[in-house]
């Protein structure tokens, strides 16, 4: 640390309990009072320096000129600051440094210690060595956290906003361009790879400067001088991560639930045990509301995660409405980057009625919707296949992706007993049907809300079922809906129309490959190409295998047919009666064994769109699907 010695004399003053007296063998003809502290001094070498002093000690009565008492409560850095310029007065050796360059510099103008009152007075000594150090990161650092004490002095004089402008063209040049130790470090390397640490060379690696290496160094400072200090660096033009990068920083060293994740086990509700006293909940509470006004506007520089766990923070300290909604604006305008984990969000409400916060993640998805609505057209009810989305527009693979998530956090709130039906429809049907590429997302957060419900009458079971598009269902899906005791008669009907549709059309489609495959055949084999023998003959054995491989997909696709009758004759019968699904199970019984038959598994009666010809596929895709929710 830089310092200025002034003076040359040895030191004369020295305390007397909460009095300083000057021991230069004359006595004392002027008392300072201080504060509770008391300078017995003399006139002539404070007369000499300081201005002030010179009018007030002019204008006491001349009665009083042997003995004189003056009063200096108002002096800027108090005693401590005044027994430093009554050093300089009397030539005393003084030290400058930068912790106490600027309460002596505040003091000298508060006195009036210019020029006028002796060559090379207190005012330009304190100028030259501030002007001195606030080219050194360290020094600026130290200077700017002492303004603090004599704040408005400071700010008259012009002090922080030096120090502030001189910390941020540091933060905003490249750190490799400076040679002194930053971040703590007390080493300077040279060019060589020899470090030097007070004058003492030692052979070491220069080590690399991360671009965050101001981050810590100014997380000290208070929070009025740290966001002026951020506006300073913004105006120079400093990258805007960079800049989100420090202020996140800065939060999680001051604001103590910042960190702190909300702890939800076994579904039972932990109180968060505060580590802020009540007395200061306030201040917290201010210094969140502080922290996300300057957090940067624009999209994506703030990571989504960050901003909720600041959500979460202001719903624990009860943050201004104000601040709550602009958070949600903020995580609504970049929600695909969300986590589901994130999302997770006690419900801090004093009328608790599910344990996570429902209502909020709705708000945010829809400021999501609300920004995205020019860049899509939900007007549109097309199902979007994978290949598309690949190829799409990224308005289009951002609401996939929200939808993904709001399948999973739909899947994570279904347990809760206290989630209303009306609640859960209307967080789903937030998202467009196009957004999901497939619907099994969604189908296993409805299965498990109609597990943890199992009171809602049929018609409430109909009407959420409906949210699940049944054409958009994996093979895994379908068999385990086709076999869900928890859905209606109705739904598992369709679930079974559908597969057997396609099933229908993937048969067809073989077919119509295989026929042309056929064709190419015996055109090739017409044709007057000089080929070997062997290779003829390979070609042969290709297509008697291909000619083998048809027959027998006709034949097991008579068997299919036959089989599909009969199935749907007794689903007719079972749906006139009203019986039981476990009873239509019971009569098919000797179809539940897996087959190995190769995909595609289902065919289309003779005649108009059926239902599926077997169901012993289904068995396994249950078991399948379920096992995948237990690795989920």
């Amino acid at each position: 640390m830089a310092c200025l010695k002034l003076g040359s004399k040895s030191e004369v003053f020295h305390l007397d309990g909460q009095t300083w007296l000057c021991s230069t063998g004359l006595p004392s003809d002027v008392i300072v009072e201080v504060g509770e502290t008391s300078f017995h001094l003399h006139k002539f070498p404070l007369l000499s320096r300081s201005g002030l002093l010179e009018d007030i000690i002019g204008e006491l009565p001349s009665e009083d000129e042997n003995k004189c008492s003056l009063e200096l409560h108002d002096i800027p850095g108090g005693a401590k600051a005044f027994l430093l310029v009554a050093k300089f007065c009397y030539g005393v050796r003084l030290e400058l440094n930068a912790l106490n360059v600027v309460v002596v510099r505040c003091a000298a103008e508060y006195l009036r210690m210019n020029e006028e009152y002796g060559e090379g007075n207190l005012i330009m000594q304190t100028e030259e060595f501030l002007n001195e150090i606030l080219g050194n990161w360290t020094d600026s650092i130290k200077v700017l956290e002492t303004c603090e004490e004599v704040s408005p002095h400071a700010e008259e004089l012009h002090i922080v906003s030096r120090c502030i402008n001189s910390l941020a063209m540091t933060a905003s040049a490249d750190p490799s361009l400076f040679s002194w130790p930053m971040s703590g470090k007390g080493t300077v390397q040279s060019p060589d790879g020899v470090g030097f640490w007070n004058g003492i060379g030692t052979t070491s690696k220069p080590h690399p400067i991360n671009e965050d290496w101001w981050f810590e160094e100014v997380s000290f400072l208070k929070f009025p001088f740290y966001k002026r200090l951020i506006r300073a660096v913004e105006a120079g033009g400093m990258n805007l991560e960079k800049v989100a990068g420090s202020i996140m920083y800065y939060a999680r060293k001051h604001l103590s639930l910042l960190g702190r994740q909300s702890c939800f086990l076994n579904g039972n509700r932990a109180a968060p045990a505060s580590t802020v006293s009540a007395s200061s909940d306030a201040d917290q509470r201010n210094l969140l509301e502080d922290i996300v006004e300057l957090l940067p506007d624009q999209k994506g520089v703030t990571p989504a995660n960050f901003l909720l766990r600041l959500l979460r923070t202001s719903m624990l300290l009860h943050a201004s409405p104000s601040c709550r909604e602009n958070l949600e604006e903020r995580v609504g305008a970049q929600l695909e980057q969300a986590a589901l984990e994130d999302l997770l969000i006690p419900n801090m409400g004093y009328s608790v009625e599910t344990l996570y916060d429902i209502d909020c993640v709705q708000r945010i998805l829809d400021h999501f919707m609300l920004m995205d609505r020019d860049s899509v057209d939900y007007s549109s009810n097309s199902i979007v296949d994978e290949g598309q989305l690949s190829d799409g527009s990224q308005a289009l693979t951002r609401m996939t992706v929200v939808a993904h998530l709001v399948d999973g956090y739909l899947a994570e709130v279904s347990p809760d007993v206290n989630l209303k039906l009306q609640k859960f429809q209307s967080l789903a049907s937030l998202i467009p049907e196009y957004a999901r590429p497939l619907d099994d997302g969604l189908y296993r957060a409805i299965d498990i809300y109609l597990k943890a419900h199992p009171w809602l009458t049929d018609s409430e079971k109909e009407q959420i079922c409906r949210l699940v598009n049944c054409q958009k269902l994996s093979l895994e899906a379908s068999t385990h809906a086709a076999q869900n005791e928890r859905l209606p008669l109705r739904i598992i009907v369709q679930v079974l129309f559908f597969e057997q549709l396609r099933l229908r059309t993937s048969v067809a489609g073989w077919f119509f490959v295989s026929e042309n495959l056929e064709n190419s055949q015996n055109l090739s084999g017409n044709l007057p190409l000089v080929r070997n023998e062997v290779p003829v003959q390979a070609g042969t054995r290709r297509g008697l295998e291909r000619v083998v491989a048809v027959d027998d997909m006709k034949e097991r696709v008579s068997e299919l047919e036959k089989e599909c009758l009969s199935m749907k004759q007794e689903i007719e019968k079972l749906v006139k009666t009203k019986g039981s699904w476990n009873s239509f199970l019971k009569k098919f019984g000797l179809r539940l064994k897996p087959k190995s038959v190769k995909k595609p598994s289902k065919l289309s009666c003779n005649g108009s769109e059926e239902l599926p010809t077997s169901i012993g596929p289904l068995m396994n895709g249950k078991e399948n699907f379920e096992n995948k929710e237990l690795r989920d």
